[in-house]
């Protein structure tokens, strides 16, 4: 079997909900070895969010909801009390031998346990030790919590989302997925691996990497804010619209709705002609992107009174033979029917330990020398305790079974 790129590397997991697991995630997805550590009776938060609940063999509801299954494939899950001394000993132990760890408490809660990264940090130099929060680890903010809604509403998302005052429900709208957290999750997958390639190139030393919601979020506001910072006017809502480039957004037909980005002045002529307004696309008020973007407000009017009166597939299909960029509104059951998702082999099938299978979504880095191929199911809680414990830390059984009648640990 071919490696992939992170074999070889352990990462010890104490994150939970979703930035974490969903960074976590992703390094397992890379080959690293993710052990992730619950707390008994409680495990994942995650896991409770539901339903809908995976289905077991016998066609029975589990306890594992979607949510939870969507961002811990590839791991390995241990039931350790962190909050008694023998729990924080077996993390120690496991941070002695691991490469990373993830942790997504509220700032300083670790040191309570004596797991924070100046603790670990001394017993394992070469430890990379990644925190994410909601705020950071200084600044005003950073005892703060936060989920998603609050820093899409803080970070200038929602402002710049949904349609604009004044017309039929305008105001701000959320996104509709928690896009704080990936973005959190990916920027901190993204900081543990340049870190262990500065550490095993450039002197051999681990470091703190300080990931925050707020901070990813303001930075993958990107184009929006440099609107803000060179012209001093905060960015609008558009709807489906983008704010510097018209027409790209949905037109409703005589059937339903279709999106369509004239990216180009090139694009918007063709556009044009194809739709029987050539002289549009000369136009002074609309012949170059600037001049439509000052002039939306006469353009798209115009537009729309053509895309209504043919249904979309003709729409779609005269679109695509002008090579013009344009497509469906999808419901997701639609994305998972078009042919590409398969021909893109994005969806496997995992043998869960509930006696039956969970589909799981495919990492989307396609390496040709270490490919990602190996998929396995997220674990019920505390699956692998005995496995980690007594394999990786050599633990004697009469000890592990000791940590069970204390309730220190729950296989």
């Amino acid at each position: 079997m071919t490696k992939r790129p992170l074999d070889g590397i352990r990462i010890l997991d104490l994150t939970r909900v979703f930035s974490g697991p969903w960074a976590t995630q992703m390094l397992g997805d890379l080959g690293a070895e993710v052990i992730k550590v619950e707390q008994p009776r409680r495990g994942d938060d995650l896991r409770k969010l539901g339903p809908p609940f995976l289905k077991d063999g016998a066609g029975e509801e589990t306890k594992e909801s979607a949510y939870y299954l969507s961002v811990n494939r590839n791991k390995k899950s241990i039931s350790v009390d962190i909050a008694s001394p023998e729990g924080q000993d077996i993390v120690r132990a496991l941070a002695l031998k691991a490469d990373v760890v993830m942790e997504n408490f509220k700032v300083d809660d670790l040191s309570r346990y004596g797991l924070d990264y100046a603790s670990l940090s001394k017993l394992n130099p070469r430890l990379i030790y990644c925190s994410i929060t909601a705020f950071g680890q200084t600044g005003p903010n950073r005892h703060r919590m936060g989920y998603d809604t609050l820093l899409q509403a803080m970070c200038g998302v929602m402002s710049v989302t949904g349609h604009p005052d004044g017309v039929p429900g305008g105001g701000p709208i959320k996104v509709g997925f928690v896009l704080s957290d990936l973005l959190a999750g990916s920027y901190a997958a993204t900081a543990v691996v340049s870190a262990l390639y500065a550490r095993d190139t450039h002197g051999g030393t681990g470091q703190h990497i300080d990931i925050s919601m707020f901070d990813a979020q303001v930075a993958a506001m990107s184009h929006q804010n440099m609107h803000y910072l060179v012209s001093g006017e905060d960015p609008q809502r558009f709807g489906t619209g983008a704010p510097s480039v018209v027409p790209s957004q949905v037109f409703a037909c005589s059937d339903g709705h279709i999106i369509l980005v004239a990216g180009n002045d090139a694009q918007f002529r063709k556009l044009c002609a194809l739709i029987g307004l050539p002289d549009l696309g000369t136009d002074p008020l609309y012949a170059t992107n600037g001049a439509r973007v000052r002039n939306r407000a006469t353009l798209i009017p115009q537009l729309e009174a053509k895309f209504i009166a043919r249904s979309k597939q003709d729409w779609l299909a005269d679109l695509e033979a002008n090579g013009l960029v344009a497509g469906p509104i999808n419901a997701v059951s639609e994305v998972f029917a078009d042919p590409h998702v398969a021909a893109r082999g994005m969806v496997v099938e995992a043998t869960h330990a509930s006696g039956g299978t969970v589909p799981l979504i495919v990492s989307p880095m396609r390496l040709s020398g270490t490919p990602l191929d190996v998929y396995t199911a997220p674990p019920f809680q505390g699956q692998h305790t005995r496995e980690v414990l007594g394999g990786l830390l050599g633990m004697a059984e009469a000890d592990i079974a000791a940590l069970e009648d204390k309730k220190i640990i729950v296989d």
